[in-house]
């Protein structure tokens, strides 16, 4: 709809909630519908149709009424509580209903029998400060009504609404003036220690749709990518809890940060607009206030639980490298002196992500020295040992047999140090299969996947370890899950050559050679690829190109090119290594 044809009107908009429904539900959910049917029909609906109401829509505990006059939607509100204050007098109050009213005059957006707009959102924002059994309004409805109605007024002051341009001066009303609050001091709220890795708060998504509906949808998103990004052992969540607390208020994410105790905040927002929804997030580094990230995604309502499924998994599967590489950019502003154990393993694996020699050495050196900033941190050891396994595999700078032991033991010092670390699991499981023990190495792999299912680098060794052990399909699979997991992953120039590997054992011989051409243009260092480009090209007879890339698989890498094809490596099937070997003979290899 253009902006000339939109509908609007001056509305006075009445907002109204039961407060502790769920609990209520919870405790006798037939008992509690039946007595809601009673106060509908001998209470509520009788005060809106004596007051000119019109029941614009209602949820499981609440209702949305638009009034022609403030001063009939103030009336209405006002004897509706007192109603309810006379037929709670003998209930026990554990099974009291008792709602929370909202009601603001504002300009709205009519879209069939439905409204929107400003005017919508902060009756909602104030229904949600109203106490049990009160009545917030904001002073527009106060300057209107006052002189109409007899009612007193306690002064609530400004207050700052979520997603709401301008502060809201509100004012309760006294149903009852023996309940009138002492005005009190506001608390001031101690600036916790930030935790020593890096850190989120999931801020309860804001329902822009105008909706009530819509709400379970918005808290659900929230409450969703809230228990996905708990499972990545990198990271510390605020628990939902803690976070809800912030709940149709509009925050400032430095008061947040400091507050919780986070680095970095995650806002967002749901609108529904016909049969689609749009979802927007930020995340934001509370500190400095500077975006980090920020996406849109917009879906389809036709199944709104697959819906919001797929939205929890494309939000996490962004969120998780938004906040690595962040954390990654913190740590190389700090000079090398400056460093704790955090920001050191995160420039080592920097450097690892290089894929050459020197970096790979350079990365040994953070990777020690954030053990040595902190003992207890598992992180440092499990990276230790992958760059260990490497430095022996890759670039032949270790006795493979020694590396192995070794890395072995920092793994398990590792998982000794944090059984729930689903890296340190990850990286025994990789260490078990550079020994060539599969069996031990998926079984700890998969116990990786148990705690934290979107664990990139869980997916990565679990993909290679599939494609040695006669499973190639599969592994391609868990690779490309990897990749997609953490697009800028340390490890990347592995599992693009894990990738080619496994083409090449699935007979996809045209497919390994893209692959090994993609890592050369990414990694033009690496020497690992060349022996695999050989092999598929002389499966393929294309025998010119295949002898040039065996000339630089020989040359460039002559060490692997013993350990991988005059030997066998441990983890090689004697299958795999002959398909090799019958490929690199085709290339023209001698021997």
């Amino acid at each position: 709809m253009s902006p000339d044809q939109t509908k609007r009107k001056l509305a006075a908009i009445f907002v109204a909630d039961i407060a502790g429904y769920s609990q209520l539900m919870g405790a006798d959910d037939e008992g509690t519908l039946a007595r809601l049917k009673v106060l509908r029909s001998e209470l509520i609906d009788p005060k809106n149709k004596r007051h000119h109401g019109r029941i614009v829509k209602t949820t499981g505990d609440g209702i949305l009424i638009e009034f022609p006059s403030v001063v009939d939607a103030v009336r209405c509100a006002i004897e509706l509580q007192q109603g309810m204050v006379e037929r709670n007098a003998d209930v026990s109050k554990d099974k009291r209903i008792e709602f929370r009213v909202g009601i603001n005059l504002g300009d709205v957006i009519i879209e069939g029998r439905d409204l929107y707009g400003d005017g919508v959102n902060i009756a909602a924002r104030l229904e949600a400060l109203a106490e049990p059994g009160g009545i917030c309004i904001s002073q527009t409805v106060l300057n209107h009504a006052r002189d109409k109605v007899p009612f007193d007024v306690e002064d609530a002051g400004e207050q700052t609404l979520k997603n709401i341009a301008r502060p809201v001066h509100v004012y309760r009303i006294i149903i009852n003036p023996g309940r009138r609050r002492p005005a009190t001091p506001k608390p001031e709220v101690p600036t916790l220690a930030l935790p020593d890795k890096p850190s989120v708060a999931v801020l309860p998504f804001t329902n822009m749709s105008g909706d009530p509906e819509q709400e379970f949808v918005s808290d659900g998103v929230a409450e969703d990518v809230i228990t996905a990004l708990s499972r990545y052992p990198s990271l510390f969540v605020i628990a939902r809890n803690s976070s809800f607390t912030y709940k149709g208020r509009s925050v400032d994410v430095k008061q947040v940060g400091r507050e919780l105790g986070v680095r970095y905040v995650l806002e967002g927002s749901v609108r529904k607009a016909g049969n689609r929804i749009r979802v927007t997030a930020q995340l934001i580094e509370a500190g400095t206030s500077n975006h980090v990230w920020a996406e849109r995604y917009d879906r389809d309502l036709a199944d709104i639980f697959a819906m919001q499924d797929e939205l929890t998994e494309a939000l996490t599967t962004a969120l998780a490298p938004a906040i690595a590489d962040a954390e990654l950019r913190r740590a190389m502003r700090k000079p090398p002196g400056s460093l704790d154990a955090w920001a050191a393993y995160q420039r080592g694996l920097w450097h690892l992500s290089k894929a050459t020699a020197d970096d790979d050495e350079i990365a040994e050196k953070f990777f020690k020295q954030s053990i040595d900033l902190d003992s207890s941190f598992s992180g440092g050891y499990s990276a230790l040992a992958l760059y260990q396994l490497q430095a022996a595999a890759l670039y032949q700078k270790q006795d493979m047999a020694d590396a192995q032991r070794s890395a072995e033991a920092l793994a398990r010092r590792a998982v000794a140090l944090d059984g729930a670390d689903a890296e340190a699991r990850s990286c025994l499981g990789w260490a078990l299969q550079a020994r060539g023990e599969a069996d031990g190495a998926l079984a700890e792999i998969e116990r990786a996947l148990s705690m934290s299912p979107n664990l990139a680098i869980a997916h990565g060794h679990r993909g290679a370890t599939l494609i040695f052990t006669e499973r190639p399909k599969e592994g391609l699979a868990a690779l490309e899950t990897c990749i997609r997991l953490d697009p800028r992953d340390p490890y990347l120039a592995v599992r693009l050559l894990h990738i080619a590997c496994g083409l090449y054992f699935n007979g996809e011989y045209e497919a390994s050679v893209k692959a090994a051409k993609r890592l050369i243009r990414s990694y033009p260092e690496f020497p690992m690829v060349y022996r695999w480009s050989a092999a598929a090209l002389g499966q393929l007879g294309r025998i010119t190109e295949a002898k040039e890339e065996l000339d630089k698989a020989i040359s460039r890498a002559p060490g692997a090119f013993d350990m991988y094809v005059h030997k066998r490596a441990p983890w090689f099937r004697p299958e795999d290594h002959a398909h090799l070997v019958e490929g690199l003979r085709k290339a023209g290899w001698k021997g």
